[in-house]
């Protein structure tokens, strides 16, 4: 029933207000609500943006309220590895009377991180630093025969003498899957194998990238490697080379004729596939055998032969050793043209060692004999590892090298309460005339060579560090017909060294 007169008039108003009013509130109760939410996403985003000064840094948060799942990729990270080095090298060469001397100091370190196993896999990382902190002109040409330095340059980067800061270089990247005591690696790594390996004399070694193997589960006692190798970065560069690019970044010697080799930039290959191991057919004897076939460019097979013979009551051996390598040029050797290619066409270079010794829990000692056969020059590439001849020391090679006869004796002393050894070696090479250069790729001189090999490790509060000294003296004994060239790093010439390591 509806309301007449005034008061149905008055009714009506004060329902219009009531509604009113009610809407208001409700409207009110909207904003509250709304703003209230608002808030609340404003300072969760605000926490998300801002760090307060005086409150524990956020930047590396993880989950670290909730257990680990040890099946992850995160975990296998997590539990990884780190190994660091520290590494100081002083060397100086002292020349025959008006040729130059050298000294060079270098400083450097590095760091590798290796994640733990995920489902049999592995990814590693490194790299290096080293600085020239205080050396000779490296970049001077002697003055006398305007050679480049040879020793001591190899500190540092060969490719840029003036180079003396920026000296760093990404040395591990790969990927590894392991099963019980083999693995199969992808990527940048080390191999040290008798044709390719670190030859670490300098301040970083040599480092491959490929896919490379080692098999120790099919044959007891059998040890297989081998794989393919696509790149190489040679002791004392930093930059990575393709194999062809990588040969003729050291020193390139001469041609059979006596001209300028021309190989470092002319050189065509695919690559390098590597098949090697090792088999312990007894506790008395190991045979190993290794193939390196670099396409388009030359075949090298090594077969050797170790045997260790107990004698006596005091853990005596008599050691002996047979050694035989065969080198053969594939197609043009690497370049058609016969004053760019590497390996001369149809070319070859047999190689005979032998070693006979004696040895306990203290004492080493040996004869050693290399046979270059005058069939032709042995030839592997310097950047890619030093000579897996018995008759090797320090600080000479006989690569480039053809009719070369080298004699080598050994004897080495270890003092283990004392953490030191030491190691004595006299040689003499014998080589044709430095301008038989069919032979003598280099122009190095007959020479004999002493060298003395001391080592000493820490203990107690200096444990990880360790430090060597090595003093090479190099006697000319072949002509050089007054050409400095022929003396000057290579003979007549003493070598000194001094390394300190520190591992962590």
């Amino acid at each position: 029933m509806k309301a007449k007169g005034p008061f149905g008039g008055f009714l009506k108003i004060k329902a219009t207000v009531r509604r009113i009013m009610i809407q208001q509130m409700q409207w009110n109760s909207n904003i509250r609500i709304t703003g209230v939410v608002m808030l609340l996403m404003m300072t969760h985003t605000l926490a998300a943006q801002h760090q307060e000064v005086h409150t524990p840094a956020a930047m590396w948060k993880g989950k670290q309220q909730e257990p680990e799942d040890t099946n992850s990729i995160l975990y296998a990270f997590k539990k990884g590895q780190f190994h660091g080095n520290f590494r100081y090298f002083f060397m100086a060469t002292d020349n025959r009377e008006g040729l130059s001397d050298y000294y060079a100091n270098a400083a450097g370190g590095g760091i590798k991180f290796e994640t733990a196993s995920f489902r049999h896999f592995q990814m590693g990382l490194s790299g290096y630093f080293i600085f020239n902190i205080g050396s000779s002109d490296l970049s001077k040409p002697d003055a006398a025969t305007h050679l480049q330095n040879r020793y001591e340059i190899g500190l540092f980067d060969i490719t840029d003498p003036l180079n003396k800061r920026n000296i760093d270089r990404l040395e591990e990247l790969y990927l590894k899957y392991s099963w019980k005591k083999s693995h199969l690696t992808f990527g940048k790594q080390l191999i040290n194998t008798p044709f390719i390996n670190l030859q670490d004399g300098r301040m970083r070694p040599t480092e491959v990238g490929g896919l490379y193997g080692e098999m120790n589960d099919i044959i007891p006692g059998t040890k297989i490697e081998g794989g393919y190798l696509y790149e190489i970065s040679p002791r004392s560069t930093v930059r990575w080379y393709k194999v062809a690019e990588s040969i003729g970044v050291y020193a390139q010697g001469v041609n059979a004729d006596g001209t300028k080799s021309n190989y470092a930039g002319n050189l065509a290959s695919k690559g390098i596939v590597m098949l090697g191991g090792s088999h312990t057919v007894n506790t008395k004897l190991t045979i190993k055998a290794y193939d390196v076939w670099v396409e388009n460019m030359f075949n090298s097979f090594l077969l050797e032969a170790d045997g260790r013979y107990p004698i006596g009551k005091k853990k005596a051996k008599l050691v002996a050793g047979g050694q035989y390598i065969r080198q053969d040029v594939l197609h043009d050797g690497g370049n058609a043209d016969p004053d760019k290619t590497y390996f001369r066409k149809g070319g070859s270079s047999m190689v005979f060692g032998f070693k006979l010794g004696w040895e306990n829990e203290r004492w080493q000692g040996s004869l050693n004999y290399t046979r270059i056969t005058a069939a032709g020059r042995y030839l592997m590439p310097r950047e890619w590892g030093r000579d897996p001849f018995f008759t090797f020391m320090p600080r000479e090679r006989n690569d480039g090298l053809g009719d070369v006869h080298a004699v080598v004796a050994r004897l080495g002393y270890e003092l283990p309460k004392a953490h030191m050894k030491i190691n004595l070696a006299a040689g003499y090479v014998d080589l044709p005339d430095v301008k038989h250069y069919a032979l003598n790729k280099y122009g190095l001189p007959s020479y004999y060579q002493l060298n003395t090999d001391i080592r000493y490790e820490f203990s107690g509060m200096l444990k990880g560090l360790d430090a060597q000294v090595l003093w090479v003296y190099k006697g000319k004994k072949g002509n050089t017909y007054g050409n400095g060239k022929y003396v000057l790093n290579k003979v007549d010439m003493m070598n000194w060294n001094m390394m300190l390591n520190y591992h962590f």
